[in-house]
């Protein structure tokens, strides 16, 4: 659901000079991380972009489930095809908190713009189905041809907000349905995710975490690129640094500390290649690790002016062994360096940790971002956000709107065409219907981005500005809902005519909404 391999590569030839080395803050001494040449790498490049992000092949046309087209021939069989609007908006928050941090907007976007199906997918479609052949040559030259409003990545969203809201001919939206939540839904966990890790971690200070997800993160570039956007200073997977042009980090695996006969050659080795470098202090023990690992850093610093920047912790006695490895470095006067840990880390983990006073600068974090996991010790809920996709209204052929409306208790809808108004101090939301007029002085959070089908200039920010967006708004946004539990959730209010139109649309389907 993403651009295409050469328009990666196209754009990576635009991008500032400053931005094309990929800064490695561990190991920075190799020409192993020089600069990288763009066009010597294109084909090799090509490939690996095409393998993760592609494999086995892009269809635009059957990133649907298999009830979309069948949606669609119905609604082609009865003439049913007039403009219809689709809310897409989750019903609870992730992890026990209050708020979800929007992302995956982009490649939303991008999936809109590629939908289309060539000649071998519609010959199998024809196999699979007995549709119509007038049906499948519409499919042929289907394009979308809509409107979206969305909230811009970066933005703050509650429960039962719609995060876009799609208008389009009905077999146009219908059609557009799970490429639209996969796109937003896993981008969204991800980032909400990353923004709840990060505030932990900035107990008492500021601290980084790097995102360590690739080897078990459901769709790595996703993964990567959320974090980001959710505060995450760095990735480790290459491909997504040079991909987005983010930090990219890494330290060592045991598997290096193992390769050599003891563990001081193995420090040695790396302290030898790099100007600044981390060292794995756990492969053994950490105490006696730490104790050589200064010698080391002493003596090659004395040598050849290599500095130890971190050491990294990914076992044991978290807690105890940083406090002990933090006051053997201050006393071998190495305060500079950095104690990183990692090792299955969340959010309360690493609040457990630093309520505990462990005595660490930075974390790394691998499993909980790459799967967006909950807390099942805690009853949390994780692993997948739930977002949905409703039809709200529909003009028919004659110009005629009706609401539309799903009533099932609490799955139970609200019709109409909704614009979402904030309180400039955060005390409340108000969804309202598009016609009723704003709130005063309440900021407006649906921005368009697609129009008759085609994107709205500037609608899709740098993801710099994007992250940046993302951290002013986690920064107003108020203490007691930026808490990893809440008491109470945020205040979102339905304005009276929405509440009305609902109240008529079930009388329209003779059923009473019940909560």
């Amino acid at each position: 659901v993403r651009q295409t391999a050469s328009s990666i590569l196209k754009r990576s030839e635009h991008v500032q000079p400053s931005h094309r080395h990929i800064t490695m803050s561990h190991m920075q001494k190799s020409s192993a991380y020089s600069t990288m040449d763009t066009n010597s790498k294109i084909a090799s490049l090509s490939e690996v972009i095409t393998m993760h992000r592609r494999a086995p092949g892009f269809h635009p046309g059957l990133m649907t489930d298999m009830y979309h087209p069948d949606s669609a021939y119905v609604s082609w069989l009865t003439g049913l095809n007039g403009l219809t609007t689709f809310d897409l908006y989750t019903r609870s928050a992730p992890f026990g908190g209050a708020y979800l941090l929007v992302a995956g907007l982009e490649a939303a976007m991008e999936f809109v713009q590629a939908f289309r199906y060539t000649p071998d997918e519609i010959k199998f479609l024809s196999h699979i189905r007995d549709y119509d052949s007038a049906f499948l040559d519409e499919l042929a030259s289907l394009r979308f041809t809509g409107e979206i409003l969305a909230l811009p990545e970066g933005s703050i969203v509650f429960p039962n907000e719609p995060l876009m809201r799609v208008t389009a001919p009905f077999r146009e939206a219908i059609l557009l349905e799970a490429g639209l939540l996969q796109a937003v839904n896993l981008a969204t966990l991800i980032a909400t995710k990353a923004s709840r890790i990060v505030y932990a971690a900035q107990k008492g200070r500021p601290r980084r975490v790097a995102e360590f997800a690739f080897r078990r993160a459901q769709e790595p570039l996703t993964v990567a690129r959320s974090s980001y956007i959710g505060g995450c200073a760095s990735t480790s997977l290459l491909l997504a640094a040079y991909e987005y042009r983010l930090p990219a980090t890494g330290t060592v695996p045991h598997a290096l500390i193992e390769l050599f006969p003891t563990e001081e050659e193995a420090f040695e080795a790396i302290a030898n290649a790099y100007n600044r470098y981390t060292l794995l202090l756990d492969t053994y023990n950490p105490r006696n690790a730490i104790q050589t690992a200064i010698e080391v850093a002493l003596r090659t610093q004395e040598t050849l002016g290599h500095t130890l920047a971190a050491v990294r912790l990914d076992s044991g006695d978290i807690v105890a062994d940083s406090i002990y490895i933090r006051d053997k470095l201050d006393k071998a006067g190495l305060s500079s360096v950095r104690i990183l840990a990692s090792g299955d880390l969340d959010e309360w983990k690493i609040t457990e940790l630093l309520e505990a006073g462990a005595a660490i600068d930075s974390f790394g974090v691998g499993t909980a971002l790459g799967s967006g996991s909950g807390s099942p010790e805690r009853g949390l809920p994780g692993g997948a956000l739930g977002a949905v996709y409703k039809e709200v209204w529909y003009v028919d052929e004659t110009g005629t709107e009706f609401p539309k409306v799903k009533i099932a208790g609490s799955k139970s809808t609200f019709p109409g065409k909704k614009e979402i108004y904030r309180h400039p101090q955060w005390e409340e939301d108000v969804i309202q219907l598009a016609h009723e007029p704003r709130p005063e002085n309440y900021h407006r959070l649906f921005r368009p981005v697609m129009r008759n089908g085609e994107m709205i200039p500037g609608s899709l920010p740098p993801l710099s500005e994007v992250r940046e967006l993302a951290q002013q708004n986690l920064e107003m946004l108020p203490a007691r809902y930026r808490a990893l539990i809440v008491e109470e959730p945020y205040p979102v209010r339905f304005s009276e005519g929405l509440q009305a139109l609902r109240m008529q649309a079930s009388q329209l389907v003779n059923k009473p909404v019940q909560e």
